[in-house]
């Protein structure tokens, strides 16, 4: 067992089982009498009996909402859904809601706790690999809009967070690769060394100890920036390019994970050109997305891609905040003003 701690508030444990625990684990942060678990229709099937009955055994009243599940139901309905369920079984502030499930139901189901009455605690159990790396650390809740992907959400820190390398176990293999476009992104903003492991070892080779750095990583790129005003922007390494290319394809196209893996390429393309980056990191990351399986090129042309990014939460004012590697493992921050973004990407 491995665990991590964020800004002192929550711990985040990896451990191999623990899903069959985390009624225990979430009695001994909680006094709540009702416990209301999320879950998705892929996921609930295999996990959620499991967890329902740790749950009771540890003394809590166990309700369950499932949704449908894909990126396409990740919308303001399907939050006050939620919101509707927990009013319905009578949550108080006490009680607490369980994220069980990927990153749309982590992302939802924190948003739903933290706009019912006014906030209420809640777990995250997250049980895709992109979750277990990337979204289910750092308190970043929300949903979709037509105009674009998490334009509406809020900052909610998870009162604790278990991850069971297990659950991998039952994931396609078209999931995992998702979840290695988050991993692959962690290494290129903050980790020469695990950029480079990834590049030597074998596919899913490590991967609890995969977890647990990419997992560190970002809880400590959290604490020094909770709310995105400075170094938190790193970790959307890749992704206005990438949550573009999720919308031109009505999130039902291209997953989350390799939309971004397309963007990372695209933009370092763009930096190499531009004088920005160390020439071959493209071609690295490139290497690295192949081995998965993943895309690393769209049929979206940049000027469709760019009139979307211009919705994009990293805009400010007339300057877009993009994401940039010098190397890597070393990535900056670098503004560029939105009329010359369109020309910036035309150079990938």
């Amino acid at each position: 067992m491995k665990k991590i701690g964020v800004l002192n508030k929550y711990d985040i444990t990896v451990k191999r089982g623990i899903i069959g625990d985390c009624g225990e684990k979430i009695r001994e942060i909680s006094n709540a009498d009702i416990a209301a678990v999320i879950s998705d229709d892929n996921v609930a099937p295999i996990y959620l009996d499991t967890v329902t009955k740790s749950l009771q055994r540890a003394g809590f009243t166990v309700y369950s909402f499932v949704f449908p599940h894909g990126e396409e139901n990740k919308n303001i309905q399907t939050v006050m859904k939620m919101v509707e369920f927990f009013a319905k079984k009578g949550l108080t502030r006490t009680d607490i809601a369980v994220a069980l499930g990927g990153g749309v139901c982590g992302d939802m189901c924190g948003f739903a706790a933290s706009i019912y009455l006014r906030g209420i605690n809640f777990v995250q159990i997250p049980t895709s690999l992109l979750a277990q790396v990337d979204s289910s650390v750092g308190g970043k809740t929300g949903c979709d809009l037509e105009a674009g992907k998490n334009l509406v959400g809020a900052f909610h820190h998870p009162s604790l967070v278990l991850i069971d390398p297990d659950t991998l176990a039952t994931l396609p293999e078209k999931y995992m690769a998702d979840g290695m476009g988050e991993v692959i992104k962690t290494g290129l903003i903050r980790s020469k060394k695990l950029f480079s492991e990834l590049e030597k070892g074998e596919k899913y080779e490590n991967i609890d100890d995969i977890i647990y750095e990419c997992v560190k990583i970002k809880a400590e790129v959290v604490e020094n920036d909770f709310t995105e005003k400075g170094e938190r922007m790193l970790l959307n390494f890749g992704h206005t390019v990438g949550h573009a290319i999720e919308k031109l394809e009505n999130f039902s196209g291209i997953s989350h994970g390799m939309a971004v893996g397309v963007g990372m390429v695209m933009i370092t393309k763009a930096a190499e050109k531009a004088g920005l980056c160390e020439i071959g990191t493209a071609d690295r990351i490139i290497g690295l997305l192949e081995k998965y399986g993943m895309p690393t090129e769209t049929m979206h042309n940049e000027k469709d891609i760019v009139a979307v990014a211009m919705s994009d939460k990293k805009r400010r004012s007339n300057t877009i905040n993009t994401v940039l590697l010098k190397k890597i493992g070393d990535s900056f921050i670098y503004p560029i003003e939105c009329e010359k973004f369109e020309d910036f990407l035309k150079r990938s």
